[in-house]
C-alpha cells in the first residue's frame, strides 16, 4: 500500500457531536559535536519555508532539513556530475507535468508504438518504463486477500482475520460518524442559508444572529467551530467529502472480500508469468497522485521558477506503476525491481508496504539482485507508529535480522520542527530495522495536472533520501551503491535528543535508539563525505 499519510481528522463541534478533536577537502561539514544545542525555532514557518523545509539546514536555519541548498550553494554549485536513472516503483507518474517532462527516461532502444518488444527485454513498447497493473487500480489489501482465497491452512490465516476484524470495524465506526458530522454540518448549512436568504454568507453575519430559536442557534455554534478551525462550513463539506471517499474506497475495496481488482490476466503465484501489463505509466486518474508526488521530491526541474525543487538534478525518471490503491502484488514487485536493474537504474524508490507478504522471498531475492547488481533501494519505514524491528513490514532485506543486500535503505519521517516533536507522529522505527530518519511530514510536490501539493509519510521521506543516493552517484559515479549507502548513513546529523515516537506522549525515547544510524540524512555532509572516499 502506498505510504502516504492523510490523516482522518474530527472536526470539533462544541456540546453537539464530537470531539477529537570537485576537491572539497577545504570545506568543513556540519560540526556534529553541539548539535544538539541548536536553538528551537520559536516563529512559525514562513510560506516559502514550508515550501521547502525539507531542503533546508538544522545548522544555519534550525530546521531538521537535509542541507540541500546548502549543498548546491556551496558544493556542487555549477558541477553537473553524470546522469542517473532512478526508478520510481510506485503508482502512476504524470510524465507529462511542467516540473517532470525534461526528467523522465526514455528507452532509445524502444520504437514507440510499434507493437514489438524491439530491446528483446520481455515488454512490448515500454518508452518510459512499464506498468505492471494494466487497467486496474482499486484492490482489495493483502490480509483481505488471504482470507478471500478461503484457505484456512495457511500459516497467517488466523493473523489475517483478526487483522480484518479489527479494520473492518473502525471504518465501519468511521463511515458511521462521518455520515453523521456530514448531516450535521449539511442541515446548519441550510439552515443559516435560510435564514440569511442567501448561500454565501459571511462568518460576520453569522455572528450578528441574535435568535432563541434553538435550531438556528445550533447551526450558529457550529459555523463558529468550524471557523475556529479555520474553516467555512462550505470548506469543511469538501474535506468531510473527500474523507467520505477515502473511507468508502477502504470499505468498498480495500477490505471487501468479494472484490478483485486484478486485471492483468497472469497468474500472481507464477513469478514466471511475466510480460503482462503494458507500457503506459500515467495515472488512470487525477486522484493516482502518490507517483508523481514522489517524482517530484527526487527530480523535480530545479530553479525554472515553477512549483517546486527536487533534489536531485541531473537523473532521469524511470516510471513503473506497480502500486494500486491497496496493497501491491509481490509478483509485481519483485519484477519491477528486476525491471529497474535490467534497464539500468542505479537507484530504486519504494514508497509502499504491507504487513502480510505471502511472497516476500521473492521481493527480497529482487532486492538482493539490486544489490548484487550495483543498485541501491530505498524503502519507507510505513505509517504504523510502530517499531518494525518487533512487527514485520514488508518487503525487507532480511530473515531474522540476516540482511541479503548491503544495498538497502529504510527511511523514518521527520516533521519540521526540530526538538522532542520532530519525529513524525505516524512514521515508524526500529534501531535494526530503519536505518536512517529524513523529512516527511508536509513535503511539497508535484502532483498530476500541472499541480503541487503538500503530503505527508514516510512516502515522502524515502524519496529524498533516494534523491541523496543520486546526487551522490552523479557526482562520485565510481563509489559503490554500498559505499553510498554507508556515506548516507555515516554523514548523517547525530542527534541523542529526546523525541515523542508515535504521537504517544507518554513515549519518548532518544532519537538515536529510533534507528541503526540514529542519525537524520544530510546531503551537505554527505557530498564531503564521497569527495573523501572518492
Amino acid at each position: 500500500m502506498k505510504f502516504n499519510y492523510n490523516p482522518i481528522i474530527y472536526l470539533s463541534f462544541a456540546a453537539t457531536l464530537f470531539v477529537a478533536c570537485g576537491s572539497t577537502a577545504d570545506i568543513l561539514s556540519t560540526p556534529i559535536e553541539n548539535i544538539d544545542t541548536s536553538p528551537l525555532k520559536v516563529t512559525e514557518l514562513t510560506e516559502a519555508e514550508k515550501n521547502n523545509w525539507g531542503h533546508l539546514d538544522l545548522e544555519k536555519d534550525t530546521i531538521p532539513g537535509m542541507a540541500v541548498d546548502r549543498a548546491y550553494a556551496e558544493l556542487i554549485k555549477n558541477k553537473k556530475g553524470k546522469k542517473v536513472i532512478v526508478a520510481v516503483i510506485d503508482s502512476g507518474i504524470d510524465i507529462d507535468h511542467e516540473d517532470l517532462d525534461d526528467v523522465i527516461w526514455t528507452n532509445k532502444d524502444e520504437i514507440p508504438n510499434n507493437g514489438k518488444d524491439d530491446d528483446k527485454n520481455g515488454y512490448i513498447d515500454d518508452i518510459h518504463g512499464w506498468n505492471f497493473l494494466g487497467d486496474a487500480y482499486d484492490e482489495q489489501l493483502e490480509y483481505v486477500r488471504i482470507l478471500a482465497s478461503g484457505n484456512t491452512s495457511n500459516p497467517n490465516y488466523v493473523a489475517a482475520q483478526s487483522k480484518y476484524d479489527e479494520e473492518y470495524q473502525l471504518w465501519t465506526g468511521r463511515k458511521t460518524q462521518y455520515d453523521q458530522i456530514a448531516q450535521v454540518i449539511k442541515n446548519a448549512d441550510e439552515t443559516l442559508a435560510k435564514h440569511l436568504g442567501k448561500k454565501d454568507y459571511t462568518i460576520k453575519e453569522v455572528n450578528a444572529i441574535k435568535t432563541e430559536d434553538q435550531t438556528l442557534l445550533q447551526a450558529v455554534q457550529i459555523a463558529q467551530n468550524v471557523n475556529a478551525n479555520g474553516a467555512t462550513l462550505t470548506e469543511a463539506t469538501s474535506e468531510i467529502n473527500d474523507i467520505l471517499v477515502q473511507i468508502n474506497e477502504r470499505l468498498n475495496f480495500n477490505l471487501n472480500k468479494s472484490f478483485s481488482g486484478r486485471k492483468t490476466g497472469d497468474d500472481i503465484n507464477n513469478l514466471s508469468d511475466t510480460g503482462y501489463g503494458n507500457g503506459n505509466v500515467k495515472p488512470l486518474k487525477k486522484d493516482e497522485a502518490h507517483g508523481t508526488h514522489v517524482a517530484g521530491i527526487i527530480a523535480a526541474e530545479r530553479n525554472n521558477g515553477k512549483g517546486a525543487n527536487g533534489v536531485a538534478n541531473n537523473v532521469e525518471i524511470m516510471a513503473i506503476r506497480t502500486v494500486p490503491n491497496g496493497d501491491e502484488y509481490d509478483k509485481d514487485v519483485a519484477l519491477a525491481i528486476r525491471y529497474a536493474v535490467d534497464n539500468g537504474a542505479k537507484v530504486i524508490n519504494g514508497s509502499f508496504g504491507k504487513s502480510f507478504s505471502p511472497h516476500a522471498d521473492w521481493v527480497r531475492e529482487a532486492i538482493k539482485y539490486a544489490s548484487d547488481n550495483d543498485v541501491i533501494f530505498v524503502h519507507a519505514a510505513g505509517n504504523d507508529s510502530k517499531n518494525v524491528d518487533t512487527e514485520p513490514n514488508f518487503p525487507d532485506d532480511n530473515v531474522n535480522y540476516v540482511e541479503v543486500s548491503d544495498t538497502y535503505i529504510r527511511v523514518g519521517s521527520l516533521a519540521p520542527k526540530y526538538g522532542s516533536k520532530m519525529v513524525s507522529s505516524f512514521s515508524n522505527y526500529g534501531n535494526k530495522n530503519v536505518d536512517v530518519f529524513a523529512p516527511g511530514s508536509e513535503i511539497y510536490s508535484t502532483v498530476p495536472e500541472n499541480e503541487y501539493e503538500a503530503n505527508s509519510g514516510t512516502s515522502m521521506a524515502a524519496p529524498g533520501v533516494a534523491g541523496i543516493a543520486a546526487l551522490i552517484r552523479s557526482q562520485y559515479p565510481n563509489l559503490s551503491a554500498a559505499q553510498v549507502k554507508q556515506v548516507i548513513l555515516d554523514s548523517g546529523l547525530p542527534l541523542t535528543t529526546k523525541v515523542v515516537v508515535g504521537g504517544d506522549a507518554s513515549n519518548v525515547k532518544p532519537f538515536s535508539e529510533l534507528s541503526k544510524s540514529g542519525k537524520i540524512a544530510n546531503a551537505y555532509n554527505a557530498l564531503i563525505m564521497a569527495s573523501k572516499l572518492k
